[in-house]
């Protein structure tokens, strides 16, 4: 059974694959004669294959070679997906799923869309798969709790909130709409005995046990619930209906997604009896010390700009050290590795600019999570907020670092006409008028960035940014900000 779709680069149609369990075989679309290869050698050692009837280029390189030189690939359920991403005729669909547990996906999840994005750079189709269903349920993998239950409202609160970001983050980066799916669109309509019967039969108790993820869980003093237990066959059925409807023949997931993945493998494997269904698994981001890359001090890094500003998000990038900077980005930027590894050389050299390799990662990162406008939010934000930045303050600017900075709120009439060493120590910059005297004396006190030099130095109307927000400094790290209320 096939579907035709919409016009793409290189074929007028393109075949949608169906599989069913009682047809094994399917026909692959003819290229059109107007279409011819030729090998282009990269600079990533893959090859690169183009489509003379159109000025949009159509690329098969190697993704698995590709992934596997940015340190993107942790496992693979068989090296023949190698082959199968090569094939210069028929593209793969390949999907990784998210499931709605926050409104916002975090810095974990981002080596999913990364990978994803690598893959259609590749010529392939992404899908992702928003667990709509399997929240209700939670994922047990690296948990060493079962995850709270989450009311209807929060659900569709946190899946509409997903949706918006993946399909921001893939749409912007390539020259297609993405696919994004909900599992429980199909989940809806099954029934537990027809599932039982039709899906249960063919999975192993032994086999379910013995995966990584349940054995860590019932060693543990919590255990794990039956519920829980059942996540993985959830899963498994998720990569059986894809394959069979949709065409979806890889999954990728984190490392701690292995048992999962492998689940569906076998389920089309039994349930269809066909091969051609393959997992693959990238490593979880590590800093050089062991330790998870995605926490700060405050929490978890969101890729929503409503819960963390793309401000924040540049600079805890630019913050990441030497030791830990050239891996990233090989794993998170689509930077050639020749670029990278120039980089990298520099950074050994002693006419090295500190924090440029930092900066180009920053740079990229949050280009492909905020777009160019939320970089250049990021980039004005960061030379504005720098005292004596030559450059002019204004309430958006601020706003984006708002959370970042102590602040205070103040009455209009508290702050005009008031002297800046007053108000410096009123709202808590300073613990005495004499501290302050002091440091202005020394040239390190700054009004919205420009410094003070004046000891008789009074706010006036147009001190205040847009009427709402005075921005004090001590030296360039001390900041606080005062609100008029």
């Amino acid at each position: 059974m096939t579907t035709t779709t919409a016009a793409t680069a290189a074929f007028s149609t393109r075949t949608l694959l169906l599989f069913s369990p009682f047809k094994t075989s399917c026909k692959f679309p003819k290229l059109p004669s107007s279409f011819s290869f030729f090998p282009i050698k990269t600079t990533t050692t893959t090859w690169c294959y183009y489509s003379s009837s159109s000025s949009a280029s159509v690329r098969r390189s190697n993704v698995i070679e590709i992934l596997q030189q940015r340190g993107l690939i942790e496992s693979l359920t068989s090296p023949n997906l190698r082959d199968a991403v090569s094939s210069t005729t028929t593209p793969v669909k390949v999907y990784c799923g998210f499931d709605p547990t926050a409104q916002s996906l975090h810095l974990g999840n981002l080596l999913g869309l990364v990978v994803l994005s690598w893959f259609h750079r590749c010529g392939h189709t992404p899908v992702a798969l928003i667990g709509g269903a399997t929240a209700r349920v939670g994922d047990p993998s690296g948990k060493s709790l079962e995850r709270p239950d989450l009311d209807l409202d929060t659900l569709r609160r946190n899946t509409l909130g997903i949706h918006a970001i993946i399909t921001n983050i893939l749409s912007s980066n390539s020259d297609s709409d993405s696919v994004v799916l909900n599992n429980y669109d199909w989940w809806k309509e099954v029934k537990l005995l027809d599932f039982l019967k039709n899906v249960g039969r063919y999975a192993r108790v032994g086999t379910m046990m013995a995966k990584e993820s349940v054995k860590k869980r019932l060693e543990s003093e919590q255990g794990m619930s039956y519920t829980e237990f059942t996540y993985q066959l959830l899963q498994g059925y998720d990569f059986l209906h894809l394959f069979q409807n949709e065409g979806v023949t890889v999954q990728i997931g984190g490392s701690d997604q292995w048992g999962n993945i492998t689940a569906g493998t076998e389920l089309i494997r039994k349930i269809l009896q066909v091969d051609g269904a393959y997992g693959l698994t990238f490593p979880l981001l590590l800093k050089s010390d062991g330790t998870k890359f995605g926490k700060s001090e405050d929490g978890a890094i969101w890729l929503s700009a409503s819960m963390l500003s793309p401000y924040k998000f540049y600079q805890y990038f630019f913050s990441v050290p030497d030791s830990d900077v050239v891996k990233f980005l090989k794993m998170l930027t689509f930077l050639e590795l020749e670029e990278i590894g120039e980089l990298e050389s520099e950074m050994g050299k002693s006419g090295y600019v500190p924090n440029t390799a930092q900066q180009r990662l920053a740079e990229e990162v949050t280009r492909f999570v905020h777009g160019e406008e939320g970089l250049r939010e990021a980039i004005k934000a960061t030379k504005a907020l720098r005292p004596g930045a030559e450059t002019k303050l204004d309430w958006k600017t601020i706003e984006g670092i708002a959370e970042d900075v102590p602040s205070c709120s103040l009455e209009y009439d508290q702050v005009l006409n008031i002297p800046l060493v007053e108000l410096s120590v009123n709202a808590g910059l300073f613990e005495s008028k004499s501290a302050a005297r002091r440091l202005l004396k020394q040239g390190g006190l700054y009004l919205n960035n420009s410094r003070v030099d004046g000891e008789d130095k009074r706010i006036e109307a147009e001190d205040i940014v847009d009427g709402k927000v005075v921005l004090l400094s001590a030296g360039k790290k001390n900041k606080v900000l005062v609100r008029i209320s």
